[in-house]
């Protein structure tokens, strides 16, 4: 599929959505738990979605619409929701990202981004080169993926509980 806009913002617009109904509500071992060693739980992703949504992707639009190529972003700290999320509650966060979200989704939208536009350029600090238009199919994407990732790290809390039935159950892998 190629790039659009308002196909984009079909999941943008749902993913707080998705993520309250999966997971408001929810036990701690569901909603704590993680995959072992240094992986996130679905509370540390819902942190790391408030992060990219208070420093990266309108502030980057932003950054190449004002900046262009002439500087390149500042780097994104992958890791700083275990911080921010400290000593807060699932729901919090949830209703957080919700409402980051909407005020990202108006801002975006209010841009009126016209092709010309997608495809001007900035400078990933690690990346390089990068168009609005890539930005926003990433920003589509990583909410996929997070998701994905979400419902991934909820299916291995049972593991060991589905018997011989995993050799069918490919999300287990």
């Amino acid at each position: 599929m190629d790039f659009s806009l308002p196909k984009s913002l079909e999941i943008l617009e749902r993913t707080p959505a998705v993520l309250s109904k999966l997971l408001s509500g929810l036990s701690d071992e569901w909603t704590l738990a993680n995959e072992g060693g240094e992986t996130w739980s679905a509370f540390d992703v819902m942190g790391h979605l408030i992060h990219g949504e208070q420093t990266d992707w309108i502030p980057r639009i932003k950054h190449i619409l004002e900046k262009g190529t002439s500087e390149p972003f500042a780097p994104f700290d992958r890791f700083a929701q275990f911080e921010g999320s400290n000593g807060k509650q699932l729901e919090q966060l949830l209703e957080a990202f919700t409402r980051l979200r909407y005020e990202n989704l108006q801002i975006l939208k209010q841009m009126r981004l016209e092709d010309d536009a997608l495809n001007l350029q900035g400078i990933h600090p690690a990346l390089g080169l990068v168009t609005i238009k890539e930005l926003l199919s990433c920003w589509t994407v990583h909410d996929l993926g997070h998701i994905a990732q979400i419902s991934r790290i909820m299916a291995k809390q049972y593991s060991l509980e589905v018997g011989p039935w995993v050799a069918y159950l490919g999300v287990l892998k």
